[in-house]
Order: structure tokens, then sequence, then C-alpha cells
């Protein structure tokens, strides 16, 4: 993203309180939220640049009273301002600070001051799923049915709160602490009415959006059913089913065709589940709860459970 450099930024420590802000507790965060008070910048000591995104800057940051290492992302209120950008932050906020799923980036709270919006996140320490896959270029079949079915698990917490996410991809997706998955960006994401789910705005990431979408027809949490098929597309080839076209309009009309050419090297499995999430009639999507029951997904779960028992014999010696 595009982002003008801050003039300003937080009290920053010295180069080796730094290393002892991030030494300290590799932990990402309180495994309890952090008790509420009213914060400023001053309850901070805060590192290094970890991250940028809309309107500002990410930095790793120890609170002083806990020790507890967050995450701090600092957003300019007059870039928020020139984009008429203030319903969306406020929305984000509300919808981020309200979840708590072990699949999703806990927001534990915000303060500002006169030119600066600050959000006190969960620290994720394995960054961004798009800077894993650039450097992996594409991940093993295993690493993807894992990464899948976490997400699916948060999908399916996020669907069940009248949430829809509309932004699924490797940008907005962290690592966390022990190698998992967690939604962190919420930017585009609404809550929809009690009896009616449908919305009709034009928005999110053009490789990852629905037919439905395109043709400006109303969409719903099937949106995000199939920004799950084209995030373990990539996943499984390195890049989306549709980076290959000549032109955004090309990319639309394949969209709109679900026109997908899939790599003769996907496994049987693999294939499987992605033309059943990438369904052109979002009505004709594979649901949330079978992909869960689906065996990509579940051929995959002795591997992790072995993982996990080896990491628990490790700990315990």
């Amino acid at each position: 993203m595009n982002v003008t450099r801050p003039k300003r930024s937080l009290q920053r420590t010295n180069s080796s309180s730094d290393t002892r802000a991030s030494k300290k507790r590799t932990s990402v965060g309180p495994k309890q939220p952090i008790e509420y008070k009213q914060w400023t910048a001053d309850d901070f000591l805060v590192g290094r640049e970890i991250g940028r995104g809309n309107f500002g800057y990410v930095y790793l940051a120890r609170e002083k009273a806990s020790g507890y290492i967050v995450a701090l992302k600092v957003m300019y209120k007059s870039e928020i301002l020139k984009d008429h950008n203030e319903r969306q932050i406020r929305r984000e906020v509300e919808i981020q600070s309200s979840l708590k799923h072990e699949n999703i980036l806990r927001l534990y709270g915000y303060f500002h001051d006169e030119t600066r919006f600050i959000l006190i996140l969960e620290y994720a320490p394995g960054g961004e799923l798009y800077q894993q896959l650039q450097k992996q270029k594409r991940f093993m079949e295993s690493v993807a049915s894992k990464y899948a079915r976490q997400l699916t698990h948060a999908l399916i917490y996020l669907h069940s709160k009248r949430v829809i996410h509309r932004d699924i991809k490797p940008e907005n997706l962290m690592i966390g602490l022990n190698d998992d998955l967690k939604i962190g960006d919420f930017g585009w994401s609404v809550k929809t009415d009690t009896f009616d789910t449908r919305r009709s705005t034009f928005c999110g990431t053009l490789d990852y959006l629905p037919p439905e979408m395109i043709q400006g027809l109303n969409h719903d949490t099937k949106a995000d059913v199939w920004a799950l098929g084209v995030l373990l597309f990539e996943m499984l080839t390195g890049k989306p089913p549709f980076e290959d076209s000549r032109d955004e309009e090309e990319v639309c009309q394949r969209i709109k065709e679900a026109d997908i050419k899939y790599p003769p090297n996907l496994s049987r499995q693999a294939r499987d589940l992605l033309e059943q999430l990438l369904q052109k009639r979002a009505v004709d999507r594979i649901s949330l709860q079978e992909v869960l029951k689906h065996p990509f997904i579940t051929r995959w779960l002795h591997v992790e459970a072995t993982k996990e028992k080896a990491a628990k014999e490790v700990k315990a010696k």
C-alpha cells in the first residue's frame, strides 16, 4: 500500500530497549485481555516498525505496567479525513473489539491524540501470511490445509456474529506464535441485520472478489466462502487464479464466469475442494461446515495432532 511517511512517531525506545521489549515476553500478548483503562502513549515502550497499513504504521510495543508485548497500529487523522474513512474506521473498531476467537487477532483497546488514532492489537510474531507465501512461493498441502481449516473456523465464528469480512487475502492474515493463522484486518467488514444478511457495496481486493460482486448483485456470507477458495488456490499455486489475465477487464470477465485454470500438479482432493468453493453461483458453493469435513482438510489432521503432541512433550521436558 502507498502510505505517506508520518511526520511524527510515538515515543521510541532506544535500540537496547527495543531488544529487551521483544525478548522479555515473546508470548503474543496476554492470555486474558489487558485490563481496560484510559490509555495514552505514555503507557507503552515503543520499538521497531513491524508493518504498514491504511493511513499509518504498526509498531512493536510493550505495555509498561504488565510487560505484555502488543502491536500498536498508528493511524493519522489527516489521512483518514482526507479519504473520508471515518465511518469505516469506526466500524472496524466496533467489530474487531467485540470478537474473541483464537484465529482472530484481538483488539484490546484504543486511544487517540490531536493527530493520531491508535489501536492496541495482539502481536503476531509470524507476520503476514503474504510474507510467508512470498518466501516459500507456495505451501505444501499439509500447511495450506491447516491454514484453510483455521480460517474456516474463524469465518464460521464471524458469520455466527452476523459479520461478513469481505476482504480475505494473504495481506490481511497474520501468523501467531504457534504458527496459527489469525484474521488481522477488518477494514471492509460489515455487521448485517438480523433478518437481511445481504449487502450491495462493491469492496475488497479485485483478485478475491466473487462473481456476484463483480456483477453488481447483492452478496452475503458466501462472498467469504469464495475468498477462502481464492486464498487456498494461491497458497497451493503461489498466485491467485486470475493473476495471469491481461488486464482488469479480463480479470473481471473471468471472475464473472468462474473461468479457472487448475494446474495439473494439484492433488485430486485439493482440486475437488477448490471446485466446490469457487462456484459461480453463491448458492452452489460448499458450506463452511462441509469444508471442515472435506477429505483435503481431514486427511492432514493427524499431522497436526502429531506436531502438537511433540511440542507438548518438548515443553514438558
